[in-house]
């Protein structure tokens, strides 16, 4: 992991309204309270909530001092704009959201989110002040037919050509493989940093040169738990983990953040 900073991010999808959220973050700020207090820091802990609860978990962050940054699972492109239910990054921007999932396979595979799109909404992001989390990764037919490279790696390109150097090293990388997300299957340790060392951190050294791709973090998301959490980030290419239904229970995803850190 070198030296980069781990970051654990909880994407909480489509589930807690205001008040639940409220109540999740309070109780994840006591349990992880010395462990955010550290100096200097061991982790740095995201959660994602649905557009609804944004302003409540803001506000709680903010008022109890809880030591947890504020993300938000999508944007729009666009700065504003005739688009009916879409959110602008600049919106999240002024809720202080730090960090925007970005191309996420749901995304991509149940809302036709285009390598394009993706592209479009990393700079939009980066554009109002926030930090990107890439998300990449294969399904399981082309992981069989031996094209999960070619699929992490293009996605990658797609995403960062363009971005200079300095934008390129804040933007970190979720690697999810499709057919281990919300199915109860992990890619093995292996496989795993195979992944995130020899296509996506390999892939962004090819592109921006080695202190680029020595500085970007890449996380690991897929049914990622507390019992599994500790051994893939004690991979040298995994620095975090881009966590979904073990982080929507505070006791579930402090447990996963205390093993992750060997803890």
């Amino acid at each position: 992991m070198a030296d980069r900073l781990p970051l654990i991010s909880g994407n909480w999808k489509m589930n807690h309204n205001h008040f639940e959220a409220i109540q999740t973050v309070q109780k994840l700020g006591y349990l992880l309270k010395e462990t955010l207090a550290s100096d200097p820091p061991v982790v740095e802990v995201t959660v994602h909530p649905p557009f609804t609860d944004l302003r409540s978990v803001q506000t709680t962050l903010e008022s109890d001092d809880i030591g947890i940054g504020l993300g938000a699972q999508n944007c729009h492109f666009e700065p504003k704009g005739a688009f009916t239910g879409e959110v602008a990054p600049g919106m999240l921007a002024k809720l202080n959201v730090r960090y925007v999932i970005v191309g996420h396979s749901e995304r991509r595979e149940l809302f036709g989110e285009t390598d394009e799109m993706v592209a479009a909404k990393v700079r939009a992001v980066l554009g109002a002040g926030m930090l990107p989390i890439l998300c990449v990764g294969e399904t399981l037919e082309e992981r069989e037919a031996g094209a999960t490279g070619e699929k992490v790696s293009g996605q990658v390109v797609a995403a960062l050509t363009g971005l200079d150097p300095a934008q390129a090293g804040t933007v970190t990388i979720a690697y999810e493989p499709i057919w281990a997300i919300g199915t109860g299957r992990v890619a093995t340790t292996e496989q795993a940093q195979e992944v995130c060392g020899d296509h996506v951190r390999a892939t962004v050294r090819n592109l921006f040169g080695g202190e680029v791709a020595d500085s970007v973090r890449v996380q690991y998301g897929g049914s990622v738990k507390a019992d599994n959490a500790g051994e893939l980030l004690a991979q040298p290419d995994i620095d975090g983990a881009l966590v979904g239904g073990a982080s929507l229970d505070a006791d579930d995803f402090a447990a996963l953040v205390a093993a992750a850190l060997g803890a």
